[in-house]
């Protein structure tokens, strides 16, 4: 049966009774196939290109300005648009804006691959993120509309999350690999033969889903809003620490993003067909669970981004040994992932979170014990424990958030997942950097050396991320403990998506190895 150009919506209110004829089975797991190459091929992108971005410089006499904006530009328009992305997806079907989002990915990738000069890169990075964030949302939902049994959608997102985290234990490493014996082209170059293969993939066996409860009716002025909202306060939160954060146009942008959250809020109250539906917070467990997302986000992003700092400034590692350094963290997401699903049916989703979380806060404990002399091998331990923490967590965080959604709000509310992640690691990044920097300008003040003063603020930022952390275990287990009794009609059927988020989101920062000039050692001299 040929799938192209007919809407077979899938849907938990539409599933057939009969079972899955063999050609069926194949389908799915032709589906899958095509949802894990786009999660390879975005995650991949997330990692393999700031390990390049020396050769990027120097091939393209880049300012380092416009350095920065190689990397902030895709991820402006990915955090400003992926509110748009998921409502859209909700509307006009899955796979359709799964298959225009991985259009415009693919074809981006090509033009930052040819990219002569430092204006055409940037400006194809943020065509780049406006594919990624109408990709990203429907890529949750059409796994949820695909896969119907628990058990097999758990073993399909196993898979899923093993084809990420292979993404993430490659993107270092070949990024290296392709500065140091490739033109730096060929790290977007790379997305185009998996888009097309992805693609192709999508248009035979990928079934579109749109939830009949969904109205078709979009909120422009909600859209805009939220896209407003999200820009601004992406860009004051990027820019802010370059052009100092009482800069008329930083103090602007914040201005700008809190009037336009208010008139959002407003709307969104108001309107018949919300893009948002505010109610959707009411739900214990999905505030709790976005909650607790911001949290991790905040505090490990932010010190992350310091990590590989650490490794560098304090270590002397390679930009390549210091990625290969993050290897083994991506298996243990991977493998923690796999088994999280059992461990939640066993321990209930609440124990499971917060058992993750805490076991990232013995990992960042066991940094935070590290100095001048860590080896590769002492490092180990911490990793490991952050990532088996990361994979355990997050399955079971991202499906209690989304099993408390109505399936009809599926892609907005796998978008506001995603979208308070980008911005709170953002947030953290900044702020964790601020904690930083005082205590490094206190430690050079009192005598210390330019290295010394760095590891003393690098404990300190890992101080205030540990803290948050178990701050976090807390509110993971309170939130998402069971009701016992049901609190919803049990005519409105949820949704449910067992997701790896943490996959996207260490991404970000795996490959983050461009050492802001404020943090490089000064000679004593």
């Amino acid at each position: 049966m040929d799938l192209r150009g007919k809407d077979t919506a899938v849907s938990a209110s539409t599933v057939s009774a009969k079972p899955a004829t063999g050609r069926q089975e194949n389908r799915r797991w032709w589906a899958l196939a095509a949802m894990s190459l786009a999660a390879f091929m975005t995650y991949l992108d997330n990692n393999i290109v700031n390990v390049a971005i020396p050769t990027i410089q120097r091939s393209l006499h880049l300012s380092v300005s416009g350095l920065e904006w190689v990397v902030s530009s895709y991820l402006l328009t990915l955090a400003g648009l992926l509110l748009v992305g998921g409502r859209l997806a909700d509307v006009y079907g899955r796979r359709r804006l799964f298959l225009l989002g991985l259009g415009v990915f693919t074809l981006s990738s090509l033009a930052a691959g040819l990219a002569a000069n430092g204006g055409v890169l940037i400006a194809s990075r943020a065509v780049q993120g406006i594919g990624a964030a109408l990709l990203m949302p429907a890529t949750l939902a059409i796994i949820v509309a695909t896969f119907k049994d628990v058990r097999e959608r758990n073993t399909a997102i196993g898979i899923w999350a093993a084809a990420g985290a292979l993404a993430l234990a490659l993107g270092p490493a070949l990024g290296g690999l392709i500065s140091q014996h490739l033109h730096w082209g060929w790290i977007f170059l790379i997305n185009v033969p998996v888009g097309v293969i992805t693609f192709a993939i999508s248009v035979l066996y990928v079934g579109e889903s749109r939830e009949p409860s969904a109205v078709r009716w979009l909120d422009v002025p909600g859209l805009v809003i939220s896209a407003v909202t999200l820009f601004a306060l992406t860009y004051a939160l990027i820019e802010g620490d370059v052009r100092g954060w009482t800069a008329p146009l930083i103090l602007g942008s914040f201005a700008l993003a809190a009037a336009a959250m208010v008139t959002f809020l407003a709307i969104e109250s108001r309107s018949a067909h919300p893009m948002v539906d505010l109610t959707m917070f009411r739900s214990r467990e999905f505030s709790g669970g976005v909650g607790t997302m911001m949290i991790w986000a905040f505090g490990i992003l932010g010190i992350y981004f310091f990590t590989s700092l650490y490794l560098q400034l304090t270590l002397g590692f390679s930009p390549v040994k210091a990625g290969l350094a993050f290897v083994p963290m991506a298996l243990c997401v991977a493998v923690f992932a796999a088994i999280a699903p059992q461990v939640q049916a066993r321990a209930g989703a609440h124990r499971t979170v917060a058992f993750g979380m805490l076991l990232m806060v013995v990992g960042l404990v066991l940094f935070a014990r590290l100095g001048l002399q860590a080896s590769y091998a002492s490092l180990l331990p911490g990793f490991m424990l952050f990532g088996a923490g990361a994979g355990l967590m997050n399955v079971p965080l991202t499906n209690a958030v989304m099993a408390a959604t109505p399936p009809a709000r599926a892609g907005i509310a796998s978008a506001l997942l995603n979208a308070s992640r980008e911005v709170a690691g953002l947030l953290g990044i900044t702020v964790i950097g601020a904690v930083l920097r005082t205590r490094q300008a206190a430690s050079l003040r009192a005598g210390a050396g330019p290295v010394h003063a760095f590891l003393d603020g690098y404990h300190t930022g890992l101080l205030v991320t540990i803290v948050l952390m178990a701050a976090g275990v807390v509110v993971s287990y309170l939130t998402l403990r069971p009701r016992t009794a049901p609190a919803r009609l049990a005519s409105e059927p949820m949704a449910e998506v067992t997701a790896v988020s943490e996959i996207e989101a260490i991404g970000e920062s795996l490959g983050e190895l461009v050492i802001p000039e404020e943090f490089a050692p000064r000679s004593s001299a």
